[in-house]
């Protein structure tokens, strides 16, 4: 059996981060992998979830589902009355409903960058010259290019024809 090549991942003893910006940037790094973490937990499980911070500066935040209401309902009793049960499962629709458009803009966004990507990269070749960015094309574009050729051969023939026969035909003076 081979051994393993590296360490793989390190254990990160838990201490107190001592620079201001350190601590509050994986505060909010950590926050948002939290936040991210609740909203599959929500939507896989369709469970309520509330969760409350304090940030090192002293803000709070928080993260509720369906309500705050019904989160502190449930967390101080177990029963809640019917309306608080028709408002939850709306919220909870709702939020099911905006997870799935966000998931959607961010397919939307990726294929957009993929987009400008390309664009960006064409562009380039482009401004290398056609004849320098040929070199760089593939099958299908090389074919394209040729039949593109061909269509304009072909149209640069019937142009030269119409050229020659009209100026060998007779003139309309001719038959007087």
């Amino acid at each position: 059996m081979e051994r393993k090549k590296t360490t793989g991942r390190q254990k990160i003893p838990l201490v107190r981060i001592e620079k201001d910006a350190n601590r509050y940037s994986a505060f909010s790094k950590r926050r948002s992998g939290l936040y991210k973490k609740a909203s599959e937990l929500v939507r896989e499980n369709d469970v309520d979830l509330g969760i409350f911070l304090s940030s090192p500066a002293d803000k709070a935040y928080a993260f509720v589902h369906p309500t705050q209401n019904a989160i502190i309902d449930r967390f101080i009793n177990s029963k809640t009355d019917l309306g608080e049960q028709i408002v939850a499962k709306n919220s909870r629709n709702k939020v099911n409903q905006l997870n799935d458009r966000l998931n959607e803009l961010d397919k939307r966004e990726e294929i957009a960058k993929e987009r400008l990507f390309s664009l960006s990269q064409k562009n380039k070749i482009r401004e290398k010259g056609r004849w320098e960015s040929i070199d760089h094309l593939n099958a299908d574009d090389v074919m394209k290019f040729q039949a593109w050729l061909d269509v304009g051969e072909i149209m640069l023939k019937d142009q030269l024809a119409e050229a020659s026969s009209s100026s060998q035909s007779p003139s309309e003076d001719a038959d007087i």
